[in-house]
């Protein structure tokens, strides 16, 4: 859906001005919201989970980086898997259900190929965010992610994983956009 079509659809409603100027800034507030509110989502999810302490997001590192903060006893497999699965859902709900239902019902996206860009975009900027500023800086050159005892296992994030986690992000995110418009595009045309 074009940001024409888009503008021409709030248009129709009484209370927005036939301003071009406000229309347009109305448009993209429907448009940035959707596509920043993931990030918005996986930074609150971050700061949560390391709000008493970079070991509440053990979850996210490597292997020998979890093994250590059980060994010093900083925290149990149990509420490593605990963090990670209450993690992991409140990411997943957002990705499967709230983003598909921002982009066709918020942005009115109805076909197929909408939808695909729409969340092909979201999602690829979620990547991107969570890549560069949450793995790349945030965790590996900040303290905030700094557990003590475990200085000589970092970086946290290595080279070779942080590389799949970008091809991932590229190849993955678009099939999975995919995937989830077509889901989305059947059952509301069906409505």
């Amino acid at each position: 859906m074009s940001c024409h079509t888009i503008a021409a659809k709030y248009q129709e409603f009484h209370f927005f001005s036939p301003n071009a100027a406000f229309t347009y800034s109305v448009v993209i507030s429907f448009s940035i919201i959707p596509f920043t509110s993931s990030n918005f989502v996986l930074l609150l999810v971050c700061v949560i989970n390391i709000r008493n302490g970079a070991v509440g997001g053990v979850h996210y590192y490597e292997q020998p980086v979890k093994d250590r903060v059980v060994e010093l006893g900083l925290i149990t497999e149990n509420e490593i898997k605990r963090n990670y699965i209450v993690s992991g859902l409140v990411l997943m709900f957002f990705l499967i259900v709230a983003a598909p239902l921002m982009v066709f019902v918020v942005n009115g996206a109805e076909t197929f190929f909408d939808g695909f860009i729409q969340l092909t975009v979201m999602y690829l900027l979620c990547g991107l965010f969570d890549r560069v500023f949450i793995d790349w800086y945030w965790v590996g050159h900040t303290k905030a992610w700094l557990i003590p005892g475990t200085e000589d296992l970092m970086p946290y994030i290595h080279k070779n994983t942080w590389v799949k986690k970008i091809i991932v992000t590229i190849i993955g995110y678009p099939l999975f956009a995919a995937l989830l418009s077509m889901i989305f595009t059947l059952v509301l045309n069906r409505s």
